[in-house]
């Protein structure tokens, strides 16, 4: 098992936790990871874009001019693409873009990242992070204590204070337990966990 440093609000080290190898020491399936960010984008999309074709668009109805002896190339409607006010050659139609996953593959590919992050030491604990305050002053000092400024702050509840308190830095997001996944841990370039949350982690994934 893994030993990682834990350190308090002030960044400095104050003991080291024992990383459950389930979750934090797998074997990277870089496949599935690949699987899991283009599912999550893929679902992102509403996919409700619309245009209309030459059947969609309304009028022309008749034939514009006879077809011969005008001069002019023949045309069947007004409508016709190369028409202004004409329709759309393919235009796009309302459509689901869901790609899904089974639950294994979620987790596996959610516990290859937690491991990419560990062996990169991009992974960092933290023994607690409280407020009793929102202050982003108070945040940015945690931060640059702990030497970092692009991360995703896991945490164990839903602290207002901490997560009003952080919402104002750039480069950084809250999130919960239950609500980490494969392409936000991938976007930042460390992981701040506090130690109840690095328990949580492992009880649900282990």
């Amino acid at each position: 098992m893994a030993n990682v440093s834990v350190y308090n609000m002030e960044g400095k080290e104050v003991g080291t936790i024992e990383l459950n190898d389930a979750v934090f020491g797998v074997e990277v399936n870089e496949h599935l990871v690949h699987m899991a960010v283009v599912a999550q984008l893929a679902n992102k999309r509403q996919g409700t874009q619309k245009a209309k074709t030459r059947s969609e668009v309304s009028g022309g109805g008749r034939k514009p001019w006879r077809q011969k002896g005008t001069g002019h190339a023949r045309q069947g409607s007004t409508r016709a693409p190369q028409w202004t006010g004409g329709g759309v050659v393919f235009a796009p139609t309302p459509r689901d873009y869901t790609i899904r996953l089974n639950k294994k593959e979620k987790r596996l590919a959610l516990k290859s990242v937690l491991t990419n992050c560990v062996n990169e030491n991009k992974f960092i604990v933290l023994d607690e992070l409280k407020f009793d305050e929102i202050k982003t002053k108070k945040m940015q000092a945690v931060l640059d204590a702990l030497n970092v400024s692009k991360a995703l702050v896991v945490l164990n509840e839903n602290d207002t204070n901490v997560v009003k308190s952080a919402s104002n830095i750039a480069n950084i997001q809250t999130a919960l337990t239950n609500t980490i996944n494969v392409y936000d841990i991938l976007k930042y370039n460390t992981v701040v966990v506090t130690k109840d949350a690095v328990k949580t982690i492992e009880e649900v994934y282990a």
